[in-house]
Parts: structure tokens; C-alpha cells; sequence
């Protein structure tokens, strides 16, 4: 349990003794919903410290690392979509704000005219470039520092469990 205390039980999720199998039991429920507290804390502050630091959102760093990392800093909008696993709708909504803004550009794909391309402009890769070092440093002052080593090692192991079941399970969601 990621808090020490014991949440509040949810007739939702958790189950009693007898009940269908289907249902959490206390600890599974417990460590679900620390799961859930630590995420969305930890989006939350990164989102803050980035719109302080940066002027950009958690969302804005995520696409424009992606595209700073890629080849010729540009990928077709499906290879983004797939390398964010975010929804086809999400990524347009996205990343017409940020082209309004000036931190991409969306072109045709030479290879697809059906297709779209989409590069970071100099004014994001300036930005991504200007925000990563704080945003690291953030990282590490709210994640990594709060773990021991074996608790990475452990953090690491089942991530990596949680993603070979997705990736078994929901091939269509996963990579």
C-alpha cells in the first residue's frame, strides 16, 4: 500500500469473503487505489512545474520529446499516435493547439499523400530543449528519490509484468 493507511472500501471494486471472483479483494483494492493517488498526484505536479517552468503542459513536453528524438524530428501523426498510445482524436485535438502555438507543424507525407507528418518547429524544439533538464530534475525529485533501489528494481519488474500482460491480452491497445 503505497499510502500506509487503509482506503476506503468501494462496493464497486472490493469484495467479500464469498463473493464473485471478479472483485478486489482489500489489499488489491488498497494498492489499486494508491496506484491511482500516485499517478495522478505526480501528473499533477510535473503538469504544474512544466506550465510554470516552460509555459507548456505535461502533454505538450510528451509530443514534443517524441518528436525531438525522431528521425529528421518528424513522424507520420499515426507513428506519434502509436509511439504516445493516445487516441486518433486526442492527437489531433493536441496537436492542432500546439501548431496554433508555433511548436509544430503538421505537413503532407511525401510517401502517403493521405497521410499527415508531423515535425517539431524550432520555437519547440527550443522550448522541449529548454524545459527537459527541470523537468528530469522534477522527475527525480518526486519519483526517484522517494525509491530505494530495490524498490526501482521492483517498480521496474512490475511495469514490466503489468506491459507483457497488456501486450498478451489487449494487442490492440498495447505495442
Amino acid at each position: 500500500m503505497f499510502s500506509g493507511r487503509a482506503a476506503p472500501r468501494a462496493a464497486i471494486y472490493a469484495g467479500r469473503v464469498g463473493d464473485s471472483g471478479n472483485r478486489l479483494d482489500e489489499r488489491e483494492y488498497q494498492v489499486w487505489r494508491a496506484f491511482h493517488r500516485m499517478h495522478d498526484k505526480l501528473a499533477l505536479a510535473l503538469n504544474q512545474h512544466l506550465q510554470q517552468d516552460a509555459g507548456i503542459s505535461e502533454s505538450d513536453f510528451q509530443v514534443l520529446a517524441a518528436l525531438a528524438e525522431a528521425p529528421r524530428h518528424a513522424l507520420r501523426a499515426r507513428e506519434l499516435r502509436e509511439e504516445l498510445q493516445w487516441e486518433k482524436s486526442r492527437l489531433a485535438h493536441q496537436i492542432r493547439r500546439m501548431e496554433q502555438r508555433g511548436l509544430v507543424a503538421r505537413d503532407d507525407c511525401p510517401e502517403d499523400g493521405r497521410a499527415a507528418t508531423v515535425r517539431i518547429t524550432d520555437v519547440g524544439l527550443s522550448t522541449v530543449r529548454g524545459a527537459a533538464q527541470a523537468h528530469a530534475a522534477r522527475v527525480r525529485e518526486l519519483f526517484f528519490d522517494a525509491l530505494t533501489p530495490a524498490q526501482l528494481d521492483a517498480f521496474d519488474e512490475a511495469g514490466a509484468a503489468v506491459l507483457e500482460r497488456l501486450r498478451q491480452r489487449c494487442p490492440a491497445e498495447a505495442p
